[in-house]
């Protein structure tokens, strides 16, 4: 081959992939409607995998939740088309043809992966990727693994997004070779012509992205709620979206996601101490303290009770409660027991994660924007006015028991530093019957430890609290081989969960009945209180409020006598501990967040405030049977609810308490996050926060 040849081949080479702004921006086009589409079959995937929760929704419904997703898949299309878009500038940008395929299938590949993962992520959360995901990461890695190997046909999935990646990478070389301008096309556009292209190409994306015609902020996740079924909203994100934005609040140094002050502080100080002081509580200490207070309950409502015994049972959803109205006999033995203490009807989680059980329950601390995993944030380290902290300063000897390692979620720091000496893991079993390779020993095995430490305890003459967590009713639901229950059948996909339900309810049922039989048992209240629920096919309001309902039981001497078999004012776990001190008696200083249930006022129906898991800003205020439901942006809404037999939810429009349920939240939240910034939210003032530098 002559020399002539030789730059003859390498002029009709380079001819075969010279750029041109048609052909470059025919490439964008047709790659953009490629993402769009695989968006859309994504959340078509989710809408089939999660048919359970469609219910009595209209098709039209739905079909108005895959018009709002596209608004937002576009957005994140953007993000992928938008180094092309600026490629225009640069001729030998354009034509990086295979560095731009190579990039746009990574891109596809791993939104691909979210999209997978966020099929059985939905299916437990009912929420779309949010910073669940990296809180699950922060934790110990072989767990979670565990967990996922596990609970999940992982090797199926991995294949197949494996298989979807490789037609991805087939099909935008064909849209690449669709595109390509021919050998003998005229010369790319000089940059004074291309430059306006791009800044117009640039305009619509900006355009795209927002997502909206309309001035002020652009697209919200708020926008996507645009119907009354929770599912359809939901549908309308897009989770690569909603896992970014949940990424950029977990790593942003000014903590987007606590909410500011909206209400002067003297004014919503007012309104927080009319919510929580009762007519026997004296304020102390009130210049500094939000809420502390000295309180000497009533000496007709004590009980003769010499030791506190509190258990938290993982997932224990009042929606499939028998004594709560639930059919299927999934808690025959919680049902039984309801019948000998005293049982609260409308009671709920303050939050949706086991971290948020527990410490509202026992540190008596509110679930707050930008706080919900209190337990491993600095301002975890501070003292609460908790159940360690009242018991212990009366020389009560403690114990905590659980299934799994104290380490998940940072138990043994918190409790520790709150004043728990004694910890039992699932490395202190010997011999189990049952042990799953992901959380720990099973829940017969810890109720049995249970027992074993309480008549310990009760051997020493001093008086006692203890703290027993469940955990087989958690994914992967790993189970003994031989069952002493009948598996739960009918229920789906939520089968596997019922069963771990009512595996943990006989587990329960058995650590009562070996109880009885002990000396301690006549002196001691019990608490048995779910950490939360869990979702189901009927949704409750976009809060859904079945992942919340949870029961509340307390069995104690003397404790129907007095108070009845049910009672159905609201409540959530942060009334836990004002509760227990009642019934224990004596002169008590605390600053819990929530009130003695048993010593309200006549006509007080109780309230709440109650928020869900990850990043989502949206929080609720129960009082009675009304709730206000507000995100940190966007519509406020009210409903009439009701739990139990035959849930139901109504939609208020216009209702008259409207704005002062919305002053008592906010007020709420605003004066518990400044008590917890300033670390005052204890028995005692703390050392004063180090400014910040």
């Amino acid at each position: 081959m002559g020399q002539s040849e030789v730059l003859n081949y390498r002029q009709r080479a380079a001819n075969l992939v010279r750029p041109t702004v048609s052909s470059h921006l025919a490439f964008i086009l047709l790659s953009t409607l490629a993402l769009m589409l695989m968006f859309s079959l994504l959340r078509l995937a989710l809408f089939i995998y999660n048919r359970e929760l469609i219910g009595a929704t209209p098709a039209s419904t739905f079909v108005e939740a895959f018009v709002t997703g596209l608004r937002f898949d576009i957005r994140a299309v953007v993000y992928a088309i938008a180094p092309m878009v600026f490629a225009l500038l640069s001729a030998p940008l354009m034509r990086w043809r295979l560095f731009w395929r190579i990039w746009l299938t990574a891109f596809a590949s791993l939104t691909l992966f979210l999209g997978v993962l966020e099929l059985d992520f939905y299916r437990e959360f009912h929420q779309r990727l949010n910073s669940l995901v990296f809180q699950y990461m922060s934790e110990d890695p072989k767990t979670v693994v565990s967990m996922l190997w596990y609970g999940y046909p992982v090797v199926r999935y991995l294949l197949a997004w494996a298989f979807a990646t490789w037609l991805l990478l087939v099909l935008f070389r064909g849209l690449d070779r669709a595109t390509r301008p021919s050998a003998i096309g005229p010369n790319i556009a000089p940059w004074y012509l291309r430059v306006p292209v791009m800044l117009l190409v640039v305009a619509l994306c900006v355009l795209a992205s927002r997502g909206t015609l309309r001035q002020g902020p652009p697209l919200r996740w708020g926008d996507a709620f645009t119907t009354d079924s929770m599912f359809a909203n939901q549908l309308g994100l897009n989770g690569s979206l909603t896992l970014l934005k949940a990424f950029e609040s977990r790593m942003g140094e000014d903590r987007d996601n606590i909410w500011k002050s909206t209400l002067p502080d003297a004014q919503a100080r007012e309104t927080v101490r009319s919510m929580l002081l009762l007519p026997d509580e004296k304020l102390v200490d009130s210049d500094s303290a939000a809420v502390r207070r000295d309180y000497t309950p009533p000496a007709s409502g004590n009980l003769p009770v010499k030791n506190v015994v509190v258990i938290l049972l993982e997932s224990f959803a009042g929606h499939y409660v028998g004594a709560l109205g639930a059919s299927g006999n999934i808690t025959p033995y919680f049902d039984k027991l309801s019948k000998e203490g005293l049982l609260f009807t409308q009671f709920f989680s303050n939050g949706t994660h086991t971290h948020q059980g527990m410490f509202a329950t026992m540190a008596c601390f509110p679930n707050l924007p930008g706080f919900e995993y209190l337990m491993q944030t600095p301002e975890g380290a501070h003292k609460f006015s908790g159940l360690p902290q009242l018991l212990s300063a009366r020389s009560y000897d403690d114990v905590y028991v659980y299934n799994g390692d104290f380490a998940w979620d940072n138990q043994s720091g918190f409790f520790a530093n709150q004043g728990m000496t004694t910890f039992i893991g699932r490395n202190d079993f010997v011999n189990p019957v049952f042990s799953d390779p992901t959380w720990g020993v099973s829940d017969q095995d810890m109720f049995a430890r249970g027992n074993e430490e309480l008549d310990k305890l009760a051997a020493t003459g001093k008086p006692f609290y203890a703290l027993l967590q469940s955990l087989s009713n958690h994914v992967p639901y790993a189970l003994p081989k031989e069952l002493p229950v009948e598996p739960v059948t009918g229920h789906g996909s939520l089968d596997d969960h019922l069963t771990a339900m009512r595996y943990s309810d006989w587990a329960l049922g058995q650590f009562f009945e070996k109880a009885k039989k002990s000396p301690y048992y006549k002196d001691t209240l019990f608490v048995v209180v779910g950490d939360h629920g869990f979702g189901s096919p009927e949704q409750l309001t976009e809060m859904d409020l079945f992942r919340f309902n949870v029961p509340l039981l307390m069995i104690g001497p003397g404790i129907q006598e007095k108070f009845g078999a049910t009672r159905d004012t609201v409540g959530t776990q942060i009334d836990i501990v004002p509760t227990i001190m009642g019934r224990v008696g004596g002169e008590v200083r605390q600053q819990c967040w929530g009130r003695d249930l048993l010593n309200l006022p006549a006509g007080d129906k109780g309230f709440g405030m109650i928020k869900p898991s990850g990043n989502e800003q949206v929080v609720a205020m129960l009082s009675g049977n009304r709730i206000l439901i507000k995100p940190k942006e966007g519509d406020i809404r009210v409903y009439d609810y009701q739990v139990g037999a035959n849930p139901r939810a109504d939609r208020v429009q216009n209702a008259p308490d409207e704005a002062e349920l919305r002053k008592r939240l906010e007020s709420f939240i605003q004066v518990a996050t400044k008590s917890l910034l300033d670390n005052t939210g204890g028995v005692v003032d703390a050392m004063p926060a180090k400014p910040k530098k």
